[in-house]
This record gives C-alpha cells, structure tokens and sequence, in this order.
C-alpha cells in the first residue's frame, strides 16, 4: 500500500470511477447467463461481483462456470462473493470476503494469481491493514450481517480519505444514483452497484446506463465536493 503523501511529484488526476456490479443471489445460472452479454455491453463494467444461493461446492462451481464465458468475455472480471476455496477450480478470477479474518484465511488460496477484495473494514485502522497485507481493494459502505448501513456522508468521508492518502483502490457501495454520483466525486476507483439496479423499474440495462451517467457527473463535480468537504 503506497501513501500518496509520499514522495515529489503531485499526483496526476484519476480517470473515471468504473462500474463494479453485484448480481442478485444465483440459483438459476442459465437463466440469469441469457441476458448478461448483452446488459454488460450497456456500460463500462469492470467486474462482476457474484453471489451464489447457497449449495454444495459441486453445484456453485457449475453455476460459475455457466456464467464465467457471459462476464470474463465482456472484459470483466469475475469475483465470487466468498467461495475463495471454489475459486480456482471455477474459474473466477477472484473472491471478496468480508473482515480482516475471513480475507486472511483466502490469501493463501487466491495469491498471487487471483484478486482478493476486502470489505466489512469498520475502522481506518483495518482498512490500512488489509492494504498492507495484499488487499486488491478496499470497499466501503455494504451492509453488515444485519443489514445495516454507514450513513453516505460517512461512506464519502471514508473514501475521500482514503484517495486523498493512498494508492491502493477503493470501492464505494452505492445504493442508489445519488450515491453512486457522490461516491465517485469523493474519488471512489469503483462504485459497486447494489440491489436497485436489478430492481428499478425502468430495468437494469436503463438503471445501468444511469448509473454510469452518476458516476461521470459525480467526477465532473469532485473538486468543488473537495472544497466543500474542507471547509
């Protein structure tokens, strides 16, 4: 993990926070694998976050490998949600798990060839840590067991923070556009997409296009968001 404070040129501007999506919980892979091309072509995706119903092992490595052609040929990656043991016999190209415990039982599994993505970070203290020991990614703002949020000021701090210090990216968990938009004017690398996409009534090939127009505008405003935040 870099801290962006150190050294002596200032840091070149980022480009546009990409889309990272999370499907619905799985249980029908051909069914959900039909739409998928087509719907990842609607934006820039960079990777797909997939949750599985819970099954056997035998099972949920047949539902990845249904669904891994559909993602990975778009062009993103694929991160199982947990499963870091299924991983490499799936597939994927990686895993995210929640906690500093569950990420540091995969690591031995997923590295150094697969991603390992870390959540459930409640402090700035795990956060550094995860960094410091091999995370991909640092995400901020899910839910917790019990369904429970951060507020998004907090999530925006958090992130704003973080792109202001370190290299290593960062996720912001959006629920709706208006957090997807300020996530990524707080310098968010990735705005993870949650249920409201697959739910909006428009659809989710209109909800995505939407939220990839959030996300662009949200940038566009990040340096009057910077001052705002400051003063």
């Amino acid at each position: 993990m870099v801290d962006k404070n150190v050294g002596s040129k200032p840091a070149a501007p980022r480009p546009l926070a990409r889309l990272y999506l999370a499907t619905p919980e799985i249980d029908d892979a051909q069914a959900f694998a039909k739409g998928l091309p087509s719907l990842l072509a609607e934006a820039d995706v960079a990777a797909v976050l997939l949750r599985l119903k819970p099954s056997d092992p035998r099972t949920l490595i047949s539902r990845v490998k249904v669904l891994a052609p559909a993602i990975q040929d778009s062009g993103a990656a694929l991160l199982l949600d947990g499963h870091a043991d299924l991983v490499a016999r799936a597939g994927a190209d990686g895993a995210h798990l929640s906690g500093l415990e569950a990420f540091e039982e995969a690591l031995p599994t997923l590295k150094p060839d697969r991603i390992a993505g870390i959540g459930g970070l409640a402090t700035r203290h795990d956060s550094m840590t995860a960094g410091e020991r091999g995370a991909d990614y640092v995400l901020f703002g899910e839910p917790d067991a019990h369904g429970h949020r951060p507020s998004a000021e907090a999530v925006f701090e958090r992130l704003a923070w973080w792109d202001e210090v370190f290299e290593l990216p960062s996720v912001g968990f959006a629920g709706s556009l208006d957090e997807a938009s300020r996530f990524a004017s707080a310098g968010a690398d990735f705005i993870l997409l949650s249920d409201f996409i697959w739910t909006a009534p428009e659809g989710p090939a209109a909800s995505l296009r939407a939220a990839s127009e959030a996300i662009r505008k949200g940038r566009a405003t990040a340096p009057a968001q910077a001052e705002a935040s400051q003063g």
